[in-house]
């Protein structure tokens, strides 16, 4: 019996297989409101057959997101554009779930397609803000060193998001902790310069991450999933953040209700030399698993059937993140079932085509 076609169930919510559908940015929004484009684009990865699909990197506030066309939530209009998309997403016998983000000095940036660059003056930019007024590249702007008030008036920025989460009715939240955006340049010391009660320590610069935690936490609701995603290391030996950092955060996070670690890796420091390849992440996701005792998700040049279902089957992961394959094919996971032959179930409208 296929693994990656099973059911896994984490608290209330049971997902039909382990196939999600990782978070992408689409930047093709307008003030933060999804359009026509996100509800189309999600729809179609649900009625493809994902079990879990997580929405694009949402910010918690206009200056958390990475560029001017990024999706948010800081706002009760944003909760009511979300309704329609949830609601289809569940439909089509999907869990919809949230990426909750803020881009800290990696936000100000035009879109992917014009090269992505920090956009420094005009309306389309804004000033970044870091735990240390350290750049991500030596052409951006030096970000604003956040006050220990601004950083509280953060953490309820990402608890005002949760509540506007459960009232849109999204079922699983993932913290986004990766990548170099905010989170992440607090708990790595490659980016954390501070002498305060938020940097110096492994203790002091995770502490940002778990107050984030704790406010969500209040208006989330127990019995529904919560992830984080992290990146499990900086690729910069022990000079940056590291397997033991992300496996010690693990057994942290676990321990303070998280259900799911996220594993990516990098994207804090551009001079990190990175061996890119099929499950080159997928490591960390072992790693973290079987060394902090939590539920982990695979991501990273996942791209085909028997691959996916090695990973589970070996014990390395519980959950596979799928991203660019989703791009190319909404419909993976019923291609990938017919390879496995796993039972699953196509919608009506398109069982014709189911192969024989």
């Amino acid at each position: 019996m296929s693994l990656l076609f099973s059911p896994l169930t984490i608290k209330s919510i049971t997902l039909k297989n382990r196939l999600v559908m990782s978070p992408m940015c689409m930047y093709s929004a307008i003030d933060g409101l999804p359009n026509d484009w996100h509800y189309v684009h999600y729809t179609s990865r649900a009625i493809g057959g994902a079990g879990l699909i997580i929405q694009e990197a949402t910010a918690v506030n206009p200056e958390g997101r990475i560029s001017y066309a990024d999706l948010g939530i800081w706002s009760d209009a944003h909760t009511e554009q979300y309704k329609p998309i949830v609601s289809a997403i569940k439909k089509y016998g999907c869990v919809p779930g949230i990426q909750l983000a803020h881009a800290g000095r990696k936000a100000s940036c035009e879109v992917s397609w014009n090269k992505g660059w920090q956009i420094q003056e005009g309306p389309d930019s804004w000033q970044t803000v870091a735990p240390s007024p350290i750049p991500f590249h030596e052409r951006d702007i030096i970000p604003h060193e956040l006050t220990i008030t601004e950083i509280q008036a953060l953490v309820q920025d990402f608890k005002a998001a949760a509540q506007r989460a459960v009232e849109a009715g999204y079922e699983v939240i993932e913290i986004h902790a990766a990548h170099g955006y905010l989170i992440h340049e607090f708990y790595s010391p490659l980016s954390n310069q501070r002498t305060d009660e938020y940097g110096g320590s492994f203790e002091n610069r995770i502490r940002f991450l778990l107050e984030i935690i704790a406010g969500v936490q209040e208006v989330w609701p127990a019995d529904l999933p919560l992830f984080v995603r992290i990146s499990a290391t900086d690729w910069m030996g022990t000079e940056g953040w590291d397997t033991p950092d992300s496996v010690a955060l693990a057994k942290i996070l676990k321990a303070k209700g998280v259900d799911l670690i996220d594993c990516s890796t990098a994207a804090n420091v551009r001079h990190a030399e990175i061996p890119v390849g099929p499950n080159y992440q997928v490591p960390f996701a072992d790693a973290i698993r079987n060394q902090a005792g939590i539920m982990t998700g695979a991501v990273g040049l996942i791209t085909e059937a028997a691959q996916a279902e090695e990973i589970l089957q070996a014990g390395k992961a519980d959950l596979i993140f799928l991203a660019r394959v989703l791009l190319r094919d909404p419909y993976f996971p019923l291609h990938a079932a017919s390879e496995l032959n796993a039972p699953v179930e196509w919608q009506k409208q398109y069982e014709r085509a189911r192969p024989v």
